[in-house]
């Protein structure tokens, strides 16, 4: 029998009233629809509090072992409430997309979380630096500040796939939190332009793990937004080095905000900044990992690749990580649809689908030869067993093909 948490998350939107939408089915009969998760997705405004409820518990009990919390509820609880809640495929029907899009509601939520992730990042480095005792009690709470800054970077990355403001400018600011300013243009510009081939820096290949990846995806991320951004300006004849450049101005809120944190707080504050900073964007590198591992776009005969299709990312409906995420997991969608809002992303069937949500793939990508030992037989599944159809890392090849007993050659 589930127990009382997991019956919460699966039913607690069934107690609150949720907005109904008519419309007409394919059979000609009036429908409607309602959305589920319209409430659960408040709960991606509350995930970023985790800091804040760790540093009470610790308070309250005086148990150190609290400020641990964020990161055990993080890697551990949500991987076990993904698998005791299971997964949910259900789409909107196509007929309710543009009303579901334009309601008010979903865009508020997304509005509500910068200011929240804001304020926990300022609040828990005030109390990590004034009040916590030593680095072991700084270190957890750093830690879980760091991923919150990541889920800043996917709530900016859902903000700056809109259009006009204030979009850009929240999309701007969750990014500067942690310093990942540089977000929008190479992950709208380049990623999704290149994303599923080889020379795509954000595309994990077979048989590169996660560290390799990191040290091809972090500087590639860097150069490519610099380089886009760079031409952008001199299309509009103006110099890389100047106000209109979108990367300084977000490098520009970094250094106000987490100077004025300096400022505040001392010297002391800067390596656990850093500290921050690249956890965050650690964890933004193992998503970045999970979500294309292997896959390839066709290469058409005058040398372009095939447009994107929802077999080009890996897919999760695991329901609690999606909720949590913003819906970040039904990245096939995503893909296919840059411009698709998260309350109306799809599920494919015929997508690649990942055996768990993010936060448990995330741990099995930290030991290499159990997420290939994975991963590895569902990518073959989805190539029919040909490596040449996979994105496979040069350095694996001759790896990969004596253990499949098949040709593997360079990524094309």
């Amino acid at each position: 029998r589930p127990s009382p948490c997991v019956r919460f998350v699966a039913d607690w939107p069934r107690q609150v009233p949720m907005k109904t939408y008519t419309y007409v089915g394919p059979d000609g009969q009036q429908a409607t629809y309602a959305d589920r998760a319209r409430w659960r997705w408040s709960l991606s405004v509350l995930i970023p509090l985790l800091p804040v409820l760790a540093i009470a518990l610790a308070e309250a009990t005086g148990r150190a072992a609290w400020f641990w919390m964020p990161i055990g509820f993080i890697y551990l609880f949500i991987p076990l409430l993904d698998w005791r809640v299971g997964e949910d495929r259900n789409n909107p029907p196509e007929a309710v997309v543009a009303a579901l899009e334009s309601e008010p509601f979903y865009r508020w939520l997304t509005y509500a979380a910068v200011p929240v992730h804001l304020g926990v990042f300022v609040g828990g480095f005030w109390y990590a630096m004034t009040v916590a005792e030593g680095p072991g009690q700084v270190l957890p709470l750093v830690l879980s500040l760091g991923f919150v800054g990541a889920l800043g970077i996917n709530l900016g990355h859902e903000l700056g796939h809109k259009r006009g403001e204030p979009d850009r400018t929240l999309a701007l600011l969750a990014l500067s939190i942690s310093g990942y300013g540089h977000f929008r243009i190479e992950h709208n510009l380049g990623h999704h332009a290149q994303v599923a081939t080889p020379g795509d820096s954000a595309s994990a290949r077979m048989g590169e793990s996660v560290y390799r990846f990191a040290l091809r995806e972090v500087p590639g991320a860097m150069r490519r937004s610099w380089r886009l951004e760079a031409a952008r300006l001199r299309r509009e004849g103006r110099a890389p080095l100047s106000p209109h450049n979108e990367i300084l101005q977000a490098l520009a809120m970094t250094l106000f905000l987490q100077g004025a944190m300096v400022a505040w707080l001392g010297w002391k504050a800067i390596p656990w900044l850093l500290l921050h900073n690249a956890w965050a964007w650690w964890q933004l590198t193992g998503v970045n990992y999970i979500e294309h591992y292997g896959l390839l776009r066709r290469r058409r005969d005058d040398g372009s690749y095939e447009r994107v299709l929802p077999r080009h990312s890996w897919n999760s409906n695991h329901l609690v990580s999606n909720i949590l995420l913003f819906h970040l997991q039904r990245h096939s969608d995503h893909h296919a649809h840059a411009e698709r809002h998260y309350q109306s992303l799809r599920n494919f069937e015929e997508a690649p689908q990942l055996p768990t949500g993010y936060m448990g793939m995330l741990l099995l990508s930290y030991v290499p030869s159990l997420y290939f030992a994975v991963m590895d037989p569902r990518l073959l599944t989805q190539a029919d067993g040909d490596l040449d159809r996979l994105n496979v890392h040069p350095a694996a090849a001759g790896t990969l093909a004596r253990r499949y007993g098949a040709g593997a050659s360079s990524p094309k």
